[in-house]
């Protein structure tokens, strides 16, 4: 008999065994139980006075105890549905553009189904791309293929590894377990706020590249997709380094920075729009803060405290996004003479300050001169303005005090820049639209009600913040296909996903749909 009880509180300081709280709860002895697993954990800190750990457990009783389904919070367990693979039947094998999340879950499931899909990636693979990243940080020497953008992982892969999403998708589980299998640790499966960590990340990517090799897939790495045509069903696609494949199945999966690519779509008549996106900077505070306004006097017995938040003004909306605990503001420009902030974290999330990015809506009326592709000249521009500022990829910076006063600082104060190549103090009127900067100053201190840490006159803007997500969607169909035969966009640079989780399962609900 499999049961799941729900709502078990632990003092955050206690020392308490939670196998023992199930026990005291239902009544029953630990020798009764088979199996124990933990389904969900979260902390509950809506008091300050009593912070709790909220769990989820499983437990499989070696006897049916029927009695205990009486008790409030307990149910039987239901597990969650399974994925099921359809056998290839196609001619030709599916290429997949892109190994980020949308492109490594979509390859995952076509070589499950025996499809032997073939992979257009045109950074370095992780291990190779670990190091070029590693150059450009250290010797401000940009690869412009493979760097944090672009390479074996995508984006995510230099991020904190965040799997939170919105999205109540089924196959969410799926995601999960594949994370978990292939290297991220246990709790992934559990954790409210599930994170990966930047330094787990490598040995994922790494092992899910190695599972579809074993069906049968291939992997191009350092290989950029420049063109195609079409003939009748048939997709025939060439590479920068003269690799040409066909296919009847071409999946898009280019990342939101793979502006050249998207370009060349455009010119070949693929059907897209403008979308919205949002622009703004990374805010960083000391760790210790952000742990005690969440958490007061127990946060020493918690991990990194996270935060999320948005607010509403007259003409438009502010919001926190990829807030990384305990991690580090990142150089994430994927084209020369540009900046472009990131946050990353790793597993233990143990680094000096927390950061978010502190973002502001812009619509297609704020940049739009009739091409769907203006977005992506618009977010250039301001990333070029903002290495303009200092001429060798110093980005441009700020402390809130003084932001908000309309002043430039000198010279940090107790939170000290995590950006790699240091910041240099300006007006972010200067490489920002002003009705951005306008509205980052009203927001702040609406932020501060809620997190009053929020407002720390200390606290570190670091700019430029533009890729969040994609300012254009390439069109596609209820069958999630282009109108333009054989292309299936998907993921983040497509405009259907905002995060490694949503992107994943757009890929991977892709990849079922064309595997029918």
């Amino acid at each position: 008999m499999k049961i799941k009880v729900s709502n078990i509180n632990i003092l955050a300081n206690s020392t308490e065994n939670l196998e023992d709280a199930v026990c005291k709860r239902l009544g029953i002895k630990a020798a009764e139980i088979k199996d124990f697993k933990i389904l969900h954990a979260a902390i509950d800190a809506r008091k300050k006075s009593a912070v709790f750990r909220n769990y989820q457990v499983l437990l499989e009783l070696k006897s049916d105890n029927r009695r205990l389904l009486e008790t409030k919070g307990v149910a039987l367990y239901e597990p969650p549905a399974t994925i099921e693979y359809h056998e290839w039947k196609h001619e030709k094998r599916p290429i997949v553009v892109g190994f980020g999340p949308a492109g490594m879950f979509a390859a995952l499931y076509l070589a499950r189904c025996h499809a032997r899909p073939i992979v257009i990636e045109r950074g370095s693979p992780i291990e190779t791309r670990k190091q070029e990243v590693k150059t450009f940080l250290e010797k401000r020497v940009l690869n412009e293929n493979s760097n944090i953008q672009f390479g074996e992982g995508g984006a995510g892969a230099f991020s904190d590894g965040k799997l939170t999403t919105n999205n109540n998708s089924d196959l969410i589980h799926f995601v999960l377990e594949e994370f978990y299998k292939h290297g991220a640790t246990e709790d992934v499966l559990y954790e409210a706020n599930p994170h990966v960590g930047t330094d787990y990340l490598e040995k994922v990517v790494r092992g899910i590249r190695e599972e579809i090799k074993s069906f049968g897939g291939e992997i191009h790495f350092n290989t950029t997709f420049t063109d195609f045509k079409t003939e009748g069903e048939v997709v025939r696609i060439t590479c920068n380094n003269g690799l040409e494949f066909e296919t009847e199945h071409l999946l898009l999966g280019l990342g939101h920075s793979a502006r050249d690519t998207i370009r060349q779509l455009y010119k070949r008549g693929v059907p897209m729009e403008a979308k919205p996106f949002s622009m703004g900077v990374r805010i960083e505070h000391l760790q210790k803060k952000v742990n005690e306004a969440q958490y007061g006097t127990f946060a020493k017995w918690l991990p990194a405290a996270t935060y999320k938040g948005a607010v509403h003004m007259k003409e438009r909306s502010a919001y926190t996004f990829c807030m990384c605990p305990g991690g580090e503001v990142m150089a994430s420009a994927s084209e020369k003479e540009s900046i472009v902030t990131n946050g990353m974290s790793t597993k233990a999330r143990n680094k000096e300050n927390s950061n978010a990015a502190l973002l502001v809506n812009v619509n297609p009326e704020d940049y739009y001169n009739g091409s769907p592709l203006d977005g992506l000249e618009y977010q250039a521009k301001y990333e070029k303005a903002a290495f303009a500022v200092s001429g060798d990829y110093r980005a441009p910076g700020n402390l809130v005090k003084e932001f908000l006063q309309g002043n430039i600082a000198k010279e940090p104060r107790s939170v000290k820049p995590s950006y790699p190549h240091g910041i240099v103090f300006n007006d972010f009127r200067e490489c920002l639209p002003d009705f951005v900067v306008k509205s980052l100053r009203e927001a702040i201190p609406l932020f501060a009600r809620r997190l009053p840490f929020f407002a720390d006159g200390d606290a570190v803007l670091t700019g430029v913040e533009t890729r969040s997500s994609s300012p254009v969607r390439i069109l596609r169909d209820e069958n999630r296909e282009s109108e333009i035969a054989g292309l299936y966009p998907i993921g983040e640079g497509a405009g259907y996903a905002g995060g490694i989780t949503t992107a994943a399962i757009d890929g991977l609900k892709t990849a079922m749909r064309v595997a029918e």
